[in-house]
């Protein structure tokens, strides 16, 4: 359950698209010029892609990472997924690492520490921290401590015919 009870940030997609253009501004502004986007599986893809169109940058890398098996519930730490991504095309890279929220910063710290040793230079955006996470990113649209309803995952997953819809129980 989140710090603040029983409070939610709920985002919409429009103030998605708000974000991720601020996000992308603020990295503009501070001179930040990224020759990567490392998206973290499935949050970070959104904002990556943001990221990506609005910061004219065109390599694009997508690294899966499990973690968050429910609504507070984790794994002990977070683990990559195969196809790991090959460090070597990381090498003298700037690296710009996307991701949905902070929450804890052990997945970020996962992938900034898989990064380090190859690249010139590693940076992360998030559209939302939270108070706890062990990572500092350069670059955060907002600061909350709540649960937070991304537009993706209020809704269940979308079934074919004859098959009935979940209900997610993270938007409830």
């Amino acid at each position: 359950m989140s710090a603040g009870g029983d409070v939610r940030e709920n985002l919409s997609y429009e103030q998605f698209g708000v974000a991720v253009r601020e996000l992308a501004q603020a990295i503009a502004d501070d001179g930040y010029r990224p020759d990567i986007v490392l998206s973290i599986a499935r949050g970070g893809v959104f904002v990556a892609g943001g990221l990506a169109y609005a910061l004219d940058c065109k390599n694009i890398h997508l690294v899966n990472v499990e973690f968050y098996t429910g609504v507070g519930t984790t794994l002990e730490m977070p683990v990559m997924l195969a196809p790991v991504p090959n460090a070597i095309d990381f090498t003298d890279k700037k690296v710009l690492i996307a991701d949905d929220v902070a929450d804890t910063g052990k997945t970020l710290k996962l992938v900034r520490d898989f990064c380090l040793d190859a690249v010139a230079e590693v940076r992360s955006a998030v559209v939302y921290e939270k108070t706890q996470s062990l990572v500092k990113c350069e670059y955060v649209w907002k600061r909350t401590d709540a649960w937070i309803n991304f537009p993706w995952s209020v809704l269940p997953p979308v079934h074919g015919s004859g098959e009935e819809s979940r209900p997610n129980k993270e938007a409830l």
